[in-house]
């Protein structure tokens, strides 16, 4: 499929069904690839920090250059695929993703390493907008599109578990460099497919605002503040004068930010995709159960290898029940009740479950518990997963005008990830404090209250995490009061029978 004329607009035939289904394919491994790669890099952390010779101190840089530039630039990677087209933004998002991947897999020095995963998060911010705005145009059809997020839902929920599971395998079995790697193939697949199958509507240039310069420096700045306040926490603590520093003014930018959004002519982020109740309550439903969440993947993994001494493909083999509990569940359970149920209907009773989860790890035992307490949790939070992120993304990108699919589509990444880096940082912060003070205050053997002291910070830490659940149920219960869509379809379409509606079209 070939662009014609720069100036006009180029409207694309809808693909057949087969050929949507394949589109999905393409998009669903774009998203895979984005998603792993945040926690896939964690379990080859140490062998890279072993072979680059790469200081304590500055690890954590291999995590966090990757995690500014993604959150960082979302908002801006969505406006530009809005403005220049979704198909044409996913491939360039894919070959830069491919070629930063391979530099760091070729890094040999640590500054490589660190320029080529902040290389990697920006490619992100272009390629995860693309993906899910393109799913949003490709599948109209009320039915395919349940399917569609369910499967989507499943990718972005479970894809840190699928990335711990992948990061042992390589590890353990190839080289580290292989966790960078293995995205070139991937990428070289779905750009190829890309050119055959995804089909998109490129704006004429009377069409497209012109991009909001001012709204790109203080929404972004305030953005990366933010990500990198909460990078810091783990390693300085909250109240120290740099995370203050940058929480303040990253406060102070975002604040701006929305200021010059009610005054800019072409905002970056236009305000009537927030206001709307029922996609700001699906963004902030997002944001917390990320937040709650993610404890479990930094707490389980060190309980497996730390505690028990797994080994990383032990430990990554580990998550397959929580990843195959979040497929089914998104795939068989909401794909099929989306159209009859309102959303909400499925976000609190999956936040529930996820909640009641991380409840039964508040009293995991020293001694080995995998299948009474480690099992039974990840089949309960895949499931509750499930329920949540596929009506999640449903209902924040449903009813959005094409030229705002972008960056509507970002926002709802940025919620996720923002809140990945604020749960890590903040559970990983109450789980150290709560630690200290056990063995601090603890007598006996000091090996054995070490051990003792790590799980009793995993206790209340993921005790908050589950308090954190329970406050997104209750989020979702108040705030996205949508019906189901199917109803939401009956009603618009009765109503514009009887000229009484000027509703706009479902997307």
């Amino acid at each position: 499929m070939r662009d014609t004329d720069q100036d006009k607009p180029f409207i694309a035939e809808p693909p057949s069904t087969p050929s949507r289904w394949w589109a999905l394919v393409i998009i669903a491994m774009a998203q895979l690839m984005v998603v792993l790669d945040a926690t896939i890099v964690n379990i080859a952390l140490p062998s890279a920090q072993r072979a680059l010779g790469i200081s304590d101190t500055s690890r954590q840089w291999v995590i966090t250059a990757y995690t500014l530039a993604f959150g960082g630039l979302l908002l801006l990677g969505g406006r530009v695929a809005d403005l220049a087209g979704r198909k044409r933004t996913f491939m360039t998002g894919l070959i830069g993703f491919a070629a930063a991947s391979a530099l760091g897999g070729a890094a040999h020095a640590p500054g490589m390493l660190f320029t080529a995963r902040a290389l990697q998060g920006a490619f992100a911010a272009v390629l995860a907008p693309s993906a899910l705005s393109l799913l949003t145009t490709t599948f109209t059809d009320l039915k395919e599109r349940s399917k569609a997020f369910g499967i989507y839902g499943a990718i972005a929920g479970g894809g840190a578990a699928i990335g711990l599971i992948t990061g042992g395998l390589l590890t353990e079995y190839l080289d580290w460099r292989w966790c960078l790697y293995v995205n070139v193939p991937i990428a070289l697949v779905a750009f190829t497919g890309a050119v055959w199958l995804l089909h998109d509507h490129r704006p004429s240039r009377a069409d497209r605002p012109s991009l909001d310069i001012p709204g790109v420096l203080l929404g972004c700045s305030g953005l990366v503040a933010l990500v990198y306040a909460c990078s810091e926490a783990q390693p300085h603590g909250w109240t120290s004068r740099l995370v203050l520093g940058l929480l303040s003014g990253g406060a102070v930018l975002l604040a701006a930010f929305a200021w010059w959004q009610t005054r800019a002519p072409s905002p970056l982020l236009p305000l009537h995709v927030i206001r709307d109740r029922n996609r700001a309550g699906s963004f902030v439903t997002m944001a917390l159960t990320v937040i709650g969440m993610f404890g479990m993947f930094l707490f389980m993994t060190y309980y497996l290898q730390v505690v028990l001494g797994y080994s990383p493909v032990r430990t990554g083999l580990g998550f397959l029940p929580l990843t195959g509990a979040l497929v089914l569940s998104s795939t068989q359970l909401s794909a099929r009740l989306l159209n009859h149920l309102p959303p909400r209907m499925l976000m609190v009773p999956g936040t529930l479950l996820v909640a009641a989860g991380l409840f039964l790890l508040t009293s995991l035992p020293v001694e080995p518990a995998y299948a009474s307490h480690v099992l039974p949790s990840e089949i309960l939070v895949g499931l509750g997963m499930g329920l949540v992120f596929m009506p999640v993304l449903a209902t924040a990108t449903a009813g959005v005008p094409p030229r705002d699919s972008g960056v509507t589509s970002a926002t709802v990444n940025t919620s996720q990830q923002v809140g990945g880096s604020i749960g890590t940082a903040l559970l990983n912060t109450i789980a150290t404090s709560a630690a200290s003070a056990y063995v601090a205050t603890t007598p006996g053997p000091r090996a054995v209250v070490v051990k003792q002291g790590i799980v009793h910070g995993f206790h209340v830490a993921i005790g908050w995490g589950a308090g954190i659940m329970l406050l997104a149920s209750l989020v979702a219960g108040l705030m996205v009061t949508a019906r189901a869509p199917k109803h939401q379809i009956a009603a618009r379409g009765a109503a514009k029978s009887s000229g009484m509606c000027d509703c706009p079209p479902s997307s």
